[in-house]
């Protein structure tokens, strides 16, 4: 028995998080059990397939399994590229395509780590809104 090669890796956006586990195979990609181009919607499905269209033969060579909780339905599909992109490269071990993600977009191979800013207490709902002044 032969043991193939599996590349188990994760990426964020906001609160959502996706897995991304890729093996040698025939260019299958599939997000929470659907194949992508059944990914709704449109714009969600576009995003993930940029890192497909600028691997080329590569991601013909892998298949991409993606779990993705969380979140609203962008913050997924862009935590989903970053696991499909970053498990891409590791299983291709390539520095070309690598360089050619970052020169793309950075944040194919980088998480955005900002976060949503805690509200502040004695304020009106939001995180920096403050109380009207009144100096009549």
């Amino acid at each position: 028995m032969t043991a193939s090669k599996v590349i188990v890796v994760s990426g964020k956006r906001k609160s959502a998080i996706a897995r991304a586990i890729v093996r040698p195979g025939s260019g299958k990609v599939t997000v929470n059990g659907k194949m992508l181009d059944y990914y709704e919607p449109a714009i969600a499905r576009m995003k993930l397939q940029e890192p497909i269209l600028l691997a080329g033969d590569g991601a013909a060579k892998v298949d991409v399994e993606i779990n993705v909780r969380g979140g609203g339905v962008m913050g997924q599909a862009e935590a989903a590229r970053l696991a499909m992109a970053k498990g891409v490269v590791a299983f291709l071990r390539d520095k070309k395509l690598e360089k050619a993600f970052l020169e793309y977009d950075r944040h194919l191979l980088v998480a955005d780590v900002r976060r949503k800013e805690v509200r502040k207490p004695n304020r009106h709902g939001k995180a920096r809104a403050a109380v009207q002044k009144s100096y009549r």
